[in-house]
């Protein structure tokens, strides 16, 4: 009862802080934001004239020039970049692999017995994955999802490549467990002194992606491959049936040292408190197989008309925004953690900061961090919205996008939830081009967005204060999330200090 109390007090004490607010200049930011603009032109340069983003490379560096000029276009009071080093760089060769299997004929007319067959299977390296050198006639062994059981059940692994088992990916949380079961299944797999890992894809209709499992940029501990879907059933029906497969294996990835990239950063400087700030971000690198329109381009592009539609309205907010489009997203949240890091000394000014990363599905609400104590603010902040059908907040501590770092810093976080649409069958994929883009429900994205960037920058007090070290920690606890963070291997680093604010 003490607990409610004291939320009861806090929630009082913000509404009297922010009174509620008048949705006049909200609803002129929307309106701005409906109105033709250059997305889609801005999005079609950054996905089909420059294409897929991996930091280090050419492309990365282009899509940097172009956010810095496409923010100074819309109107931008200030635009500059801020680099950062990545531990490794990492680029694919021409993957190849091939089955062989043994299977027997029918001795009823001529040439009874064994016969060999070969097919090519359809493969690409995963992300930061070390090289392999061409192999040839390795076994290949089957270890269904890759629990301890399977493994004990496959029994001597040593030097083959396992045929690990996916469900196909249809919701967010078959995308979330995709990575979680990973790491423990490399874990096993390295202990038991594999050759190789091939994951049969969570798509079908043979389409490939890009994931990588690692955390901070650096190369992994064994050669793993994405195995199209109708490949790698293939190989474990024939493995059921009690045939032999071999396969041939070449993944020529090329590792080099530390590489630089560079978050670009543009503002609208506040009329008030331009000290304090508030952040809308998205990601701008991306995987290269497709040209990473849905991850995340779209927002990308987002994030700079949404500048435009403020910029457009006439009207300035109390507090500075800062739009940021983040690098190294894929490989480990690495331009937003390196952000916060850097910037860890002004973020008790840090008044938000807004995330869109999902494709265009439409949006429903925002998930706050876990932050009970700005829920009640944040329905009203939300209330603009409601003609989009924005209305939800959940509570949750998210994973997997550029909030994350801030959130363990202690500063509210507004994370977009939004629908699965077309997002989750070309994600990081070979599809994921700008014909998947839905721009009409992009539109009213920026429209959301702007509006509740806006709207946090300009209440006469901020929305929540930043959380210390142990608030953050009972947070973490209070919404059950310490599973959540062990399991994606982020506890240790909490505890030890590595990451998240220190007091």
């Amino acid at each position: 009862m003490k607990t409610l109390f004291f939320v009861c007090i806090i929630h009082l004490a913000v509404f009297a802080a922010n009174p509620p607010a008048d949705n006049n200049d909200a609803n002129k930011i929307i309106q701005a934001a409906l109105q033709p603009s250059p997305i889609q032109e801005n999005l079609r340069r950054l996905t089909d004239e420059i294409g897929g983003r991996v930091p280090g490379t050419p492309a990365m560096q282009h899509a940097v020039q172009w956010g810095m000029q496409a923010f100074s276009v819309a109107g931008a009071d200030s635009v500059h970049s801020e680099g950062f080093e990545i531990p490794n760089s990492w680029s694919e060769g021409t993957t190849e692999m091939s089955a062989t299997t043994a299977h027997q004929v029918s001795a009823t007319g001529v040439g009874g017995g064994t016969v060999l067959s070969s097919f090519r299977v359809r493969a690409v390296s995963v992300a930061w994955a070390p090289a392999l050198a061409p192999v040839k006639h390795v076994p290949v062994i089957d270890v269904g999802e890759g629990t301890g059981a399977d493994f004990q059940k496959a029994g001597d692994v040593t030097g083959k490549i396992l045929l690990v088992h996916t469900l196909v990916l249809k919701t967010w949380d078959d995308l979330f467990a995709e990575y979680t079961n990973a790491p423990p299944i490399i874990d096993r797999a390295v202990k038991a002194k594999a050759k190789a890992i091939a994951f049969i894809a969570t798509r079908e209709h043979d389409i490939l992606y890009r994931h990588t499992n690692a955390s901070a940029g650096e190369i992994d501990r064994l050669p793993m491959v994405i195995v199209a879907r109708e490949d790698g059933e293939r190989m474990a029906r024939l493995l059921a049936a009690g045939n032999l497969v071999w396969a041939d294996l070449s993944i020529p990835n090329q590792l080099g040292g530390p590489i630089k990239t560079s978050n670009v950063i543009a503002e609208i400087r506040g009329g008030e408190k331009p000290e304090e700030f508030v952040i809308l971000g998205a990601h701008l690198d991306s995987w290269e197989l497709g040209t990473g329109a849905l991850d995340n381009g779209c927002n990308a592009a987002l994030v700079i008309d949404a500048l435009r539609a403020i910029k457009a309205s006439g009207v300035t907010p109390r507090r500075t925004i800062r739009f940021i489009l983040f690098s190294g997203e894929e490989e480990g949240l690495l331009g937003s953690r390196v952000y916060a890091f850097n910037h860890r000394a002004e973020l008790d000014r840090a008044a938000g900061v807004v995330i869109y990363d999902s494709g265009t599905g439409k949006t429903t609400g925002f998930s706050l961090g876990g932050r009970k104590d700005v829920y009640g603010m944040a329905k009203e902040l939300i209330s603009p919205l409601a003609q989009f059908d924005v209305k939800n907040l959940k509570l949750d501590m998210e994973w997997g996008t550029d909030h994350f770092d801030f959130m363990l810093e202690g500063v509210p976080t507004f994370v977009a939830d939004q629908q699965e649409a077309n997002y989750l069958e070309n994600y990081h994929a070979v599809s994921d081009t700008y014909d998947k883009v839905d721009f009409p429900q992009l539109k009213k994205h920026v429209a959301e967005a702007a509006a509740l960037s806006f709207e946090l920058a300009n209440l006469y007090e901020k929305v929540g204060p930043r959380l210390s070290h142990d608030q953050i920690e009972q947070t973490m606890r209070d919404t059950n999330s310490v599973d959540m963070f062990k399991a994606f291997g982020l506890w240790d680093d909490w505890q030890s200090g590595k990451r998240g604010r220190q007091k």
